[in-house]
C-alpha cells in the first residue's frame, strides 16, 4: 500500500512517480482523505471538550455544588449533547476511512528511482546474459515432444482428469521434478535461507497483504465457502506468516524458502503457450522470500537475483537477466528483474524467474514492521521474493537444452539425485 502522507505531503510529486507506470486518477483519493482528516479534527475536538466537561462536573461536585444543580444540569447536558454528535461522526469517519483504504489498495507500488522508465516490455533492460545461447534448435524437439517421446509426460490423461493446462509427469519425469525441487532446496538451504512448508490454501486478507487482491481475483481459483484461496505463489503465504507482528531489529534479515505446488487461473491468456510445461493452471516452484532492514534493501535485491541465477548456472543452462521498465512492473514491485532460460527449440529466452523489490509496500498492507531495542518507534520492513526457480519451466529447458540423439542427458549435479546420467 501506498503511503498515503507521501501523496498528501506532495501530491505533485507523487503524481509524476506513479505516470511512470500508467494513468491514476489521485483526486478520489485526496478528496476522502480531505474528508476524513476533517472529520477526525472536529470529532478529536469535540472529545476533548467531552473530557474537559467531565473534569468540571466532578470538580463542581467535589467542591459542594449539588448534582442537581442548575450549574451542573447544564454542563450535563452539554456533555449529552456531544455524546450524540460524536455517536454520529465516528461511524461516518469510520466509513470515510473504509472507503479510503479500498482506493488506497487498488494503487500500485511507486517504482524506484533506479527503475528504467518505459511504457512495455520493448523498453525492459538487458542487463547480462550466461553461458551459450547460440545453442541452435536445429533438429532438436520441443520439450513436450521429446517428453512424451521418452514416456515421462501424459496430457491426455490429464485433460480426462481435470481440464486442459493440467500435465501428469510419469516415472523419470516425476523423479526428474522432484530431483530439481529436492536440488534447489538443498542449495538454498546451504546459502542461510530457512525451508517453510506453508499452507497451499489462503484466506482473503493474505492475498490482500501481498497485493494480488482486489486486483487479481480473476487470476486465482477460489473455495468462495470457506473464504480461501489456492496459493498463486509461495510469496503469499510466506509473506504473511508475520502480518500484523513487529519483527526485533536483531532477528532481521530473515530469509526463507519454500517448495509449493502454485496454482493460477492464467484469466486472459488462451490461446498462449497451450502446449507443454510453460504456462499451466498448477504448476511446482521454488521460491524465496526476505524480510530486510529498509537500509540493506537494494543489496539484498541483488544478492536474492544471484541466488536464483546460480540454480541456473549449476544446471548448466544459458539465461540473462532483464531489468523491467516502469510500465511493465508487476503491481507491488517497484524494482524487478526477470531471470529468462534460453529454450533452442523455440529459438528464444522464457522468463524462469522474477525477482521483486518492494520496499514497503506489501509490509504496509500486512502491517509488518520492525524495531530496534532502544529505538522509540516502529518502521515497515522492506519484503522481497523471488522464484529460484519455476520448476516445470526449468525441466522443459533441460529437456530442450540436454537432447542427445533423441535421449536427454541429466545435468551433472542432477545424475545423483536421480541415480542415472540419461532419461
Amino acid at each position: 500500500m501506498i503511503d498515503i502522507k507521501l501523496l498528501r505531503d506532495d501530491p505533485e510529486a507523487f503524481r509524476n512517480r506513479l505516470e511512470r507506470r500508467g494513468d491514476y486518477d489521485l483526486e478520489p483519493i485526496l478528496e476522502l482523505d480531505r474528508q476524513q482528516r476533517q472529520l477526525e479534527q472536529e470529532r478529536s475536538q469535540l472529545q476533548a471538550r467531552s473530557n474537559t466537561i467531565g473534569g468540571f462536573v466532578g470538580a463542581k461536585i467535589k467542591s459542594g455544588v449539588s448534582p442537581k444543580s442548575a450549574e451542573v444540569k447544564a454542563l450535563k447536558d452539554e456533555a449529552s449533547e456531544l455524546k450524540g454528535r460524536l455517536s454520529q461522526l465516528e461511524p461516518q469517519e469510520r466509513e470515510l476511512k473504509s472507503q479510503l483504504d479500498q482506493l488506497l489498495l487498488t494503487i500500485p507500488n511507486l517504482p524506484s528511482d533506479t527503475t528504467p522508465i518505459g511504457k512495455d516490455e520493448q523498453d525492459n533492460v538487458e542487463v547480462r546474459r550466461w553461458g551459450d545461447d547460440l545453442i541452435a534448435g536445429g533438429d532438436r524437439l520441443p520439450h513436450w515432444q521429446i517428453a512424451e517421446k521418452l514416456g515421462i509426460l501424459d496430457v491426455a490423461r490429464s485433460v480426462k482428469v481435470a481440464q486442459s493446462r493440467f500435465v501428469t509427469l510419469v516415472g523419470a519425469g516425476a523423479a526428474l521434478e522432484r530431483a530439481l525441487i529436492q536440488f534447489m532446496l538443498d542449495r538454498h538451504t546451504a546459502q542461510g535461507y530457512i525451508e517453510v512448508l506453508p499452507p497451499l490454501l489462503v484466506n482473503t486478507a493474505a492475498l490482500t497483504g501481498t497485493g494480488q487482491l482486489p486486483k487479481f481475483a480473476e487470476e486465482s481459483f477460489r473455495c468462495a465457502e470457506d473464504d480461501l484461496w489456492l496459493i498463486p505463489t509461495a510469496e503469499v503465504p510466506v509473506t504473511n506468516l508475520y502480518r500484523d507482528e513487529i519483527i526485533p531489529g536483531e532477528q532481521l534479515p530473515i530469509y526463507h524458502c519454500a517448495y509449493t505446488p502454485c496454482f493460477r487461473r492464467e484469466a486472459g491468456s488462451y490461446g498462449r503457450d497451450t502446449r507443454g510445461l510453460i504456462r499451466l493452471h498448477q504448476f511446482s516452484k521454488v521460491e524465496l522470500v526476505k524480510f530486510v532492514p529498509p537500509e540493506t534493501s537494494a543489496q539484498e535485491h541483488e544478492a536474492l537475483v544471484a541466488d536464483a541465477a546460480a540454480i541456473l548456472e549449476a544446471l548448466g543452462l544459458p539465461y540473462r537477466v532483464i531489468e523491467l521498465c516502469t510500465g511493465d512492473l508487476g503491481f507491488s514491485a517497484a524494482k524487478c528483474y526477470d531471470l529468462e532460460v534460453w529454450l533452442p527449440a523455440a529459438g528464444c529466452y522464457r522468463e524462469i524467474s522474477s525477482c521483486s523489490n518492494f520496499g514497503d509496500f506489501q509490509a504496509r498492507r500486512a502491517k509488518i514492521r520492525t524495531k530496534e531495542a532502544k529505538q522509540k518507534g516502529t518502521q515497515f520492513v522492506h519484503t522481497l521474493n523471488g522464484s529460484a526457480l519455476a520448476v516445470g519451466r526449468t525441466m522443459a529447458a533441460i529437456l530442450e537444452n540436454y537432447q542427445e540423439e533423441g535421449r536427454v542427458r541429466l545435468p551433472e549435479v542432477l545424475q545423483p539425485y536421480l541415480g542415472r546420467e540419461f532419461l
